[in-house]
């Protein structure tokens, strides 16, 4: 009889010091994951936070200026980002007129991996043709007589592993194909602009 309890005590301990090794190992794994998460690529804005409202400056109703953007978290190895800007609310009458799903407001490519911000107004990189076929930025500007009043804009951010070989005024499907096979990370910030009516 003194020898079963002598075994129980002995299995016992067992699982007791298992358990104390297993809970003090697990922490260890979980902090190497979570430090490596920290690096994600970011896109943000001080004019606006995610999914609220782009204030009127940056669109046609005012300056049309680009707004200024702050970029972190640039993966390693980075040898360039791209930037598009677009708008997926556009009226389906000018989607099926021009056989476009989307309007172009904003595409640049060969940024620098070093950059963390684009200045209010500012450009860097190259600059791609926008969906009116100029070089360069141009604001929201809805129009009003079509529903939904109020439109979406994304600003996607790519970090990619090469330059792109292209050329100013390449168009945002080229600079998607190009990116093709290169995206090391991808970062969004999406605005909304409804425009007052008179």
């Amino acid at each position: 009889m003194r020898n079963a309890y002598v075994f129980i005590g002995i299995a016992a301990l067992v699982v007791i010091v298992g358990g104390w090794y297993a809970a003090n190992r697990n922490p260890v794994d979980h902090s190497s994951n979570t430090s490596s998460m920290t690096t994600k690529l970011s896109l943000t804005s001080p004019a606006f936070e995610q999914g609220s409202s782009i204030p009127s400056q940056f669109t046609c109703d005012a300056e049309n200026i680009s707004p200024p953007l702050l970029i972190s978290g640039v993966p390693e190895g980075a040898k360039s980002l791209a930037l598009l800007m677009d708008d997926p609310d556009i009226p389906q009458v000018f989607k099926d007129q021009r056989g476009i799903d989307s309007f172009d407001h904003w595409t640049l490519f060969n940024i620098s991996p070093e950059t963390t911000e684009i200045a209010q107004g500012g450009v860097t990189g190259v600059a791609g043709a926008n969906g009116a076929g100029e070089n360069a930025y141009t604001g929201p500007c809805p129009p009003a007589e079509y529903e939904p009043s109020e439109h979406r804009y994304f600003f996607r951010l790519y970090a990619l592993d090469t330059e792109l070989s292209l050329q100013a005024g390449a168009k945002k499907a080229e600079v998607l194909a190009a990116m093709e096979g290169h995206i090391l990370g991808e970062a969004e910030l999406m605005g909304r602009y409804k425009r007052i009516t008179q």
